[in-house]
């Protein structure tokens, strides 16, 4: 399976690092050509040295804009940047699973920007055209634990939300072959729960001097 990436920041590098090892071709599409160049080639040799993708996995460089052939689209840009991409792709994403992984901020990243009675999710939602898919998935992973995809020696945990029992399923297979656990926590609607769990989650990391290398993990 492949899989289009919008964005060319720390999380669609960890995204990207765990679809590789997956197994699953990887296109890296940005509005700086060069940077999405350099990125994939970044990964490419870091699979090629020292973990090679399953299957010969490969990833690929586009610019922003470019037709995008891929059934699954990770939305890894701020949440203002991902609805406009939403809105200049239109009908291009019909039938297509979109990833919505952001966390909508305010400007002192101290509170949601959105509604308490809605979320980011829930709002590209709205934007997207009939038929496609949108999945909040990600959003309660950090960029640096996804290079290794586990922390404390326990592999990190995917919260996904959605309406689509299929797209939730294919978001879960991506992230199970990637060496994570998929968990399936209902409705589009729980996205804003994951949104809330993720802002107390980097609130906190000053505090308890994490450094963004911490997790948040169900054991029983």
């Amino acid at each position: 399976m492949g899989a289009t990436i919008i964005g060319t920041g720390r999380m669609a590098r960890g995204i990207a690092t765990r679809l590789l090892a997956g197994g699953h071709d990887v296109t890296l599409m940005g509005r700086d050509p060069k940077k999405a160049a350099d990125l994939a080639a970044e990964l490419s040799s870091a699979a090629e040295l020292s973990s090679p993708a399953k299957g010969g996995a490969v990833v690929h460089a586009a610019t922003l804009g470019s037709p995008i052939a891929d059934d699954v689209v990770f939305l890894a840009i701020w949440y203002p940047a991902a609805a406009q991409v939403v809105q200049q792709y239109g009908a291009q994403l019909a039938g297509k699973v979109l990833v919505d992984i952001t966390n909508p901020l305010n400007a002192s990243f101290d509170e949601l920007a959105v509604a308490a009675d809605t979320s980011a999710a829930e709002e590209i939602a709205k934007l997207a055209p009939p038929g496609s898919r949108v999945i909040k998935a990600f959003n309660t992973t950090f960029a640096r634990t996804l290079a290794s995809g586990q922390v404390g020696g326990y592999p990190l945990d995917v919260f996904i939300a959605g309406d689509d029992v299929k797209a939730k399923a294919t978001v879960a297979q991506l992230a199970t072959d990637g060496g994570l656990r998929a968990i399936d926590v209902g409705p589009l609607r729980r996205a804003r729960q994951l949104e809330g769990m993720e802002l107390l989650m980097m609130t906190l990391q000053r505090p308890m001097g994490t450094g963004y290398m911490s997790s948040l993990k169900i054991l029983s």
